[in-house]
């Protein structure tokens, strides 16, 4: 099926070209989206009366979105979730929660604006591309961690294994001191006991002379 873009269109082409897509695309994305029209020949002509008009409305919305974009490119927002030791999520981060997070941060992010792969479904830093024109784009970092103090471990460059790790050596420490401090008294009591019976040999010496 022939279309004529309305805007740019990622690897498909720019304002006014006409390319081939499929039949499915264009009627389940393309068109319903306000993206292309049907290449028939009253849009085409309709679309190069408006092109002018077209331009300078796509022109407008770049440029404010190239300044959220300023703003926005290089932030990095908290996710709190549940997780496995291991830093396996019970669920995931859906692009509705990364627009959300966002949003309440001041910035003016849509679901739809969120590009992802695969829902996020581990514990860590996350780069996420938010689509804010179709000529402009910015880049997030999304901070899913089970608690601010671990998304601050994070966010300073800590992976969820060095974390556990440290957790582990830590509790491997006190485990250690523990025994320390078992043995530490336990020779208090050896040397109190070998002590008892020369101070009453001395007492007996004492007695005897007496």
């Amino acid at each position: 099926m022939q279309v004529i873009l309305l805007e740019r269109v990622a690897k498909l082409g720019q304002m006014g070209d006409v390319v081939d897509v499929k039949s499915g695309y264009a009627r389940n994305f393309l068109l319903p989206q306000g993206k292309a029209l049907s290449a028939s020949d009253a849009n085409i002509a309709n679309f190069e009366a408006q092109k002018a008009q077209l331009e300078a409305r796509n022109l407008e919305t770049r440029k404010e979105a190239e300044a959220l974009a300023e703003k926005l490119d290089g932030q990095q927002f908290v996710v709190i979730r549940s997780a496995s030791d291991a830093g396996s999520l019970y669920g995931s981060v859906t692009p509705r929660d990364i627009a959300d997070v966002a949003t309440e941060d001041g910035f003016s992010v849509d679901r739809k604006q969120v590009v992802l792969t695969a829902p996020i479904k581990e514990l860590g830093l996350h780069k996420v591309t938010v689509v804010l024109h179709p000529e402009v784009d910015a880049e997030i970092a999304i901070n899913v961690a089970r608690s601010v103090e671990e998304a601050e471990l994070q966010a300073s460059g800590k992976s969820i294994q060095e974390l556990a790790a440290e957790e582990e050596a830590a509790a491997e420490f006190e485990i250690a001191e523990l025994f320390d401090d078992i043995g530490s008294a336990a020779s208090e009591d050896v040397d109190l006991a070998e002590t008892a019976p020369a101070t009453d040999s001395a007492a007996e010496e004492d007695e005897n002379r007496a």
